[in-house]
């Protein structure tokens, strides 16, 4: 997950301002959420604002944030991005998130399997029903249904998987807002993030480090999602691993003024 960046892991009592704010934040933030294990803490240097959590369970947790988007945060907004992050470690979001591809590939494999048994085990009982109309016109209909399913369930995979990869994200504002106990510093972050999105300049900034579609669905805010260019229909999300700011702003009650 951290690989292609320019990143160092922040320790206790680091000799670093900020480093040391971001510590005490997600140090202050764990103990609110009740959780057993600090997680580790990374501090990605980079020209674009975005943070993302990763590991399998929350022993092996950690919780990354670009230079830019520290700096560019209050204190209590910084607390909600960070509250945001240990939500996802906190409803085991990475866990479920392997769990799905992992079933997935597993379904496709099956339906694969399944198409060519009917391909070429088809053949010969066509042969032995020769005179048996019906069944024929059976095996045809399987083969049929079996060839439709291997075209279109790789696409209802991946609709289902970016719907639950939005809901995830919806769960994870939630969670902030709730140990924030106010939905205004989570908002106003997002706003912030999404509006340097805006510039030309970040889309060039995510191009310098690599593996960057390793980490896309797990930022705070998706880089490459249709909202770059300016906010769009309420649909435009469907096949975006992240609701639009709109929705996510409206889903934790926060009314812009």
């Amino acid at each position: 997950m951290l690989s292609g960046t320019q990143y160092k892991e922040i320790l206790p009592n680091s000799s670093d301002s900020l480093s040391q704010r971001i510590y005490n934040v997600v140090e202050e933030m764990k103990l609110a959420a009740n959780m057993s294990y600090m997680p580790k803490v990374y501090l990605i240097e980079a020209n674009y604002m975005n943070a993302f959590a990763s590991g399998y369970s929350e022993k092996s947790a950690m919780i990354a944030i670009t230079r830019t988007l520290a700096e560019a945060l209050s204190r209590d907004e910084l607390q909600a991005v960070m509250a945001h992050e240990l939500t996802h470690i906190r409803h085991q979001d990475i866990k479920l998130n392997l769990f799905t591809i992992v079933l997935a590939n597993m379904l496709m494999f099956m339906v694969d399997i399944l198409f060519y048994s009917v391909l070429f085990g088809g053949s010969g009982q066509n042969r032995r029903d020769s005179r048996n109309n019906n069944g024929n016109n059976i095996m045809m209909i399987i083969f049929i249904a079996v060839m439709v399913l291997r075209f279109v369930l790789p696409l209802i995979t991946s609709m289902m998987m970016l719907f639950l990869s939005r809901t995830r994200e919806y769960m994870a504002d939630a969670g902030a807002v709730e140990l924030m106990r106010d939905n205004g510093p989570m908002a106003r972050a997002l706003m912030k993030i999404s509006g340097s999105h805006q510039d030309p300049a970040v889309a060039q900034a995510y191009k310098q480090t690599s593996n960057e579609r390793l980490r896309r669905a797990s930022y705070i805010f998706d880089p490459n999602s249709a909202q770059l260019a300016g906010e769009r229909k309420d649909s435009s999300d469907f096949f975006s691993t992240h609701p639009s700011l709109k929705k996510r702003l409206a889903a934790m009650g926060f009314k812009q003024k």
